[in-house]
């Protein structure tokens, strides 16, 4: 576990000497994406600083709410506005990605800029691209050591329904509202400490979970019931979502967010895939339970990575031969990632 504190001296100076900060999300930003960087944005701006933030694409529909989330630039829809930004800020700030090819279409504006850089990040393995990296593996999620920070960093917790609300967010959104992940009775007393500040808990989880549209639950329906393949030899489920699919079931971004997580309510299922068919790859999404590795295996044969029991990554063809290839491998490997028994 890392111990936070040590960075806070210096987090707060690059903060003190910066006159344009700029926050930046990953692409496809999810929950902790964009609950850290509106967390840390509420901060920021209640200490005076100008603060800025980016996110390299769309927001998913059920995140708009957050208060602050209009505020945030889309990179791709407008260029030239998030590109200034980039070029005036004196400090970016990466939230929730610890390798620069996530930042998508402003990878290289970002990295070749003259600003100092912050990583506050929870993955494994981050890369060295930033000036200074905050990173801890231990931590559930983003949104959890930005809670830290800023509680070091204002000498207590800071109070703020906007930014509660935002942390909230990315702290259940990560763990499957405490389905999986890596949090643990900390997590728990942040938790604790985010409802006292007045949040409405029902409220937020309505937004995020109960508020998708009549499509999204048939397409639910269709992937379960036309879409899922179990493997009962090797514990496993999978399910496939053609293009096609998406397009007869008027496919929202977003729409999907979940469906991975749904076998592993089948008993004796400890594996769990979910493969979406785009132009020229496949992204495929993992879960597990216990201590089946899913991060090693989208490291190893996908290109991906992630955590213990939540994972993903690509293959770069066509459907039919990314699941014969996660079929054969995974058929070839079961036992050796199997560490259950």
């Amino acid at each position: 576990m890392l111990e936070l504190s040590k960075y806070t001296k210096e987090l707060s100076k690059f903060f003190s000497v910066s006159e344009n900060i700029l926050l930046i999300c990953h692409i496809n930003p999810d929950g902790d994406a964009i609950g850290s960087q509106l967390a840390l944005y509420h901060y920021l701006k209640s200490v005076g600083k100008n603060a800025s933030m980016i996110s390299p694409n769309h927001l998913q529909e059920f995140l708009k709410w957050m208060e602050g989330a209009d505020l945030i630039n889309i990179f791709i829809r407008n260029r030239e506005k998030c590109r200034k930004l980039i070029l005036d800020a004196d400090l970016i700030v990466m939230l929730d990605f610890n390798q620069p090819d996530r930042l998508g279409e402003a990878e290289d504006i970002v990295i070749s800029s003259s600003a100092r850089k912050i990583t506050i990040d929870h993955h494994l393995n981050p890369q060295s691209f930033t000036d200074l990296i905050i990173s801890d593996p231990s931590k559930c999620s983003t949104s959890e050591i930005v809670y830290e920070l800023v509680t070091i960093l204002n000498d207590g917790h800071f109070k703020s329904k906007p930014f509660a609300e935002s942390l909230y967010t990315g702290i259940i959104t990560d763990t499957g509202n405490f389905e999986h992940g890596a949090y643990t009775s900390r997590t728990l007393r942040i938790v604790a400490d985010l409802l006292d500040s007045g949040i409405a808990k029902e409220k937020i989880l309505n937004l995020i979970y109960n508020n998708f549209s009549v499509e999204r639950m048939r397409l639910q329906g269709f992937a379960l019931n036309e879409r899922m393949v179990i493997m009962p030899d090797f514990q496993t489920a999978y399910i496939i979502l053609t293009r096609k699919d998406l397009e007869l079931y008027k496919h929202a971004k977003g729409d999907t967010e979940g469906f991975v997580n749904l076998p592993l309510s089948i008993k004796g299922i400890i594996f769990s895939a979910l493969f979406i068919e785009k132009e020229g790859f496949v992204k495929l999404s993992f879960r597990s339970k216990g201590q089946f590795p899913s991060n090693e295996f989208a490291s190893e044969y996908f290109s991906g990575g992630g955590h213990l029991n939540a994972s993903g990554g690509e293959y770069p063809g066509n459907l039919d031969n990314a699941v014969g290839f996660f079929v054969k491998t995974l058929s070839e490997n079961f036992t050796r990632f199997n560490k259950n028994n």
